[in-house]
């Protein structure tokens, strides 16, 4: 898919309505009474959505942080200051068997020939074992990609999942496309959509955060998209 908007040059979280709602649902039903956690402005997601989604499903509770609190109340929900439900399925991640309802996408922003024997990024802790293209992708541990991913995660680039080499670096990380028909503004999947739909468990592996912890920190770090 080619990038919609390369002139911002930088990640973007694209929230889905559908899933946030299917996950309200699911909630709901394991709960009735459920108390959805939306602090953090839901957990990196944005109060606006996942509010409406939770008021939809007919979800009446939410833990909330004070500034917010007007904002789900004009949606007929009322915060609580009792302790919020595990809401983990709600945002859809892994192990909960709800759908994914972030997807960090992000444009490439150049791509290289790469020969044996080359290193990349800060220490050149990756060197090409062979003649490769590599591909310059925006998002580093500015916006939430933390630096541990280097050299332990993929992306999925048209359609394909290509490895991280190198150290990620504070706006950008480089991956190894190699055959890829990988172009300057392609869009690049971090996690949550197509091929890297599964990524999120391999983060929490590479990085020992949670699920919780590392869609929370993207969220809050980049422009987000509400999508249906």
């Amino acid at each position: 898919m080619t990038w919609p908007n390369p002139r911002r040059a930088a990640p973007v979280a694209r929230i889905s309505q559908t899933a946030l709602l299917e996950n309200a649902r699911l909630l709901r039903a394991a709960r009735p009474d459920a108390i959805a956690d939306l602090r953090r402005d839901a957990w990196g997601h944005g109060v606006e959505a996942v509010a409406r989604a939770v008021a939809d499903a007919g979800i009446r509770s939410v833990g909330v942080d004070a500034a917010d609190s007007a904002r789900v109340a004009a949606l007929g929900l009322s915060s609580t200051t009792a302790a919020p439900d595990d809401s983990a399925v709600l945002y859809g991640l892994p192990g909960t068997g709800g759908a994914a309802a972030l997807a960090l996408v992000s444009p490439v922003l150049s791509t290289k020939r790469l020969l044996a024997g080359e290193g990349v990024s800060y220490g050149y802790t990756h060197r090409a074992a062979a003649d490769t293209r590599v591909a310059l992708v925006a998002g580093g541990y500015a916006e939430g990609v933390v630096r541990a991913l280097g050299n332990r995660v993929t992306l999925d680039v048209a359609g394909r999942l290509s490895p991280v080499v190198g150290r990620v670096a504070m706006d950008v990380c480089v991956v190894d496309v190699g055959d890829v028909p990988a172009e300057a503004g392609d869009e690049a999947v971090f996690f949550g959509a197509g091929a890297a739909g599964d990524n999120l468990s391999d983060w929490v592996r590479a990085t020992g955060l949670t699920a919780a912890e590392l869609v929370c920190a993207v969220g809050l770090h980049v422009h987000r998209e509400v999508a249906a």
